[in-house]
């Protein structure tokens, strides 16, 4: 079995589910080349994700970041500053301050404007037939109500999204670009965010922007350049995993009829099959981390500064903790999917996610009679991201 989980090329027909398999049963922890020298630790299966997930003093999501490629020293430097480059002690306190707006109090309140926003959606889309489902239906959803949290003004929810592809999604011929361009993105929707924070410090708003740019850290207010790169990691969350996770597991249904009818007809079982949707479609490949000191791994020795990559899409579907992991089961429960990643950086969003899939689906089996796929889905050209680009379908009103 050849192993390359890193070239991008691999992931274009969606998880290399058998690569994966290989490796969680032969290779659980796989030393892999980097194309620019050196090399990785591969972790496939889900009780070493956990663990490493958990031990954040061993396992630094500081030190290099989150992505396998090593950055930059200034790219470093501002991706620092997003919550999911943060270890302890300065990622509590930030991660406390979001995470009052999105407490299950905050969501049912939220829930009406998510609402909204998607009958909007279904309404606008009902007349429309042909449309590329990705980027007409499951991308708006997010990037309005992401927007609304933010208070962005609505004629710049275009243009955050294009941010966000450039940068999630470089290596991708259609929505990637130059380094130069993913770059330039960054500093763009950096500068935007900050402009957005100056504007709002100590006007007294109620929006997730002013609570977080007035928010104390280890007794110092947060500042407009430290907001920079957090406006980056959650406009760039709130925009990709999401769309990601609605467009997949439509797309699952549209395959499997009898489920897709199923949820329809009992759109009370749409909270499990959510979950299954996110095991089986899994937003985000993997994550990284650093080791801070000379450790092991079930016995093989990690040096300090090796990098360290948790492959949660493996995870997923490890056969000792799924039974017929490769079944698409919508009544799967209990379902410890790694989706949302685990411990302290477990994705803030996580509930904010599931509530925008399953008002989703309420309300586009409440505007359409059915969908029909027209052509097949393109998968994003990433290593990182797991999505689809494209995906033609045919919408069939009510």
């Amino acid at each position: 079995m050849q192993i390359d989980v890193y070239n991008p090329d691999n992931y274009t027909r969606g998880i290399p589910h058998e690569q994966f398999a290989w490796l969680r049963e032969n290779a659980p922890l796989y030393w892999h080349e980097h194309p620019d020298g050196g090399g990785y630790w591969v972790l496939s299966k889900h009780a070493d994700v956990m663990a490493v997930s958990r031990d954040f003093r061993t396992f630094s999501a500081e030190r290099g970041f989150v992505m396998v490629d090593d950055l930059p020293p200034d790219i470093l430097d501002m991706a620092r500053g997003q919550l999911l480059g943060m270890d302890p002690p300065k990622h509590a306190p930030l991660r406390r301050a979001v995470i009052t707006r999105f407490t299950s109090r905050m969501l049912d309140k939220l829930e009406p404007r998510v609402r909204d926003i998607a009958r909007k959606i279904m309404l606008d889309a009902r007349d429309a037939g042909e449309v590329n489902f990705v980027e007409s239906l499951a991308g708006d959803l997010p990037t309005a109500v992401i927007g609304s949290l933010l208070e962005i003004p609505a004629d710049m929810w275009p243009q955050i999204r294009q941010w966000s592809d450039l940068q999630t999604s470089a290596s991708d011929p259609d929505l990637g670009g130059t380094p130069e361009e993913v770059n330039q993105a960054s500093i763009e929707m950096g500068t935007y965010g900050f402009r957005l924070a100056s504007e709002r410090k100590d006007q007294g708003g109620d929006d997730l922007i002013s609570l977080l740019i007035n928010q104390e850290v280890d007794g110092q207010l947060v500042s407009e350049m430290e907001f920079a790169s957090l406006f980056i990691q959650i406009t760039v969350a709130g925009n990709e995993t999401t769309r990601g996770l609605i467009s997949s597991g439509m797309h699952e249904l549209i395959r499997r009829p009898e489920l897709y009818h199923q949820l329809e007809s009992s759109p009370d079982q749409l909270p499990l099959a959510i979950e299954e949707m996110l095991r089986w479609t899994c937003p985000l490949h993997y994550f990284r981390r650093t080791a801070t000191r000379d450790t092991e791994i079930r016995g093989q020795a990690i040096a300090e500064g090796e990098r360290v990559v948790m492959l949660y899409s493996s995870a997923n579907f490890d056969e000792e903790v799924f039974d017929q992991p490769m079944k698409f089961d919508i009544r799967r429960d209990p379902n410890p999917h790694l989706a949302f990643g685990h411990g302290i950086h477990l994705c803030l969003g996580a509930n904010l996610a599931r509530l925008e899939a399953r008002v989703f689906f309420e309300e586009f089996f409440r505007h359409f009679s059915g969908i029909e796929e027209t052509g097949e889905p393109e998968f994003i050209r990433s290593n990182s991201i797991h999505g689809f680009k494209q995906m033609p379908v045919r919408l069939l009103p009510m």
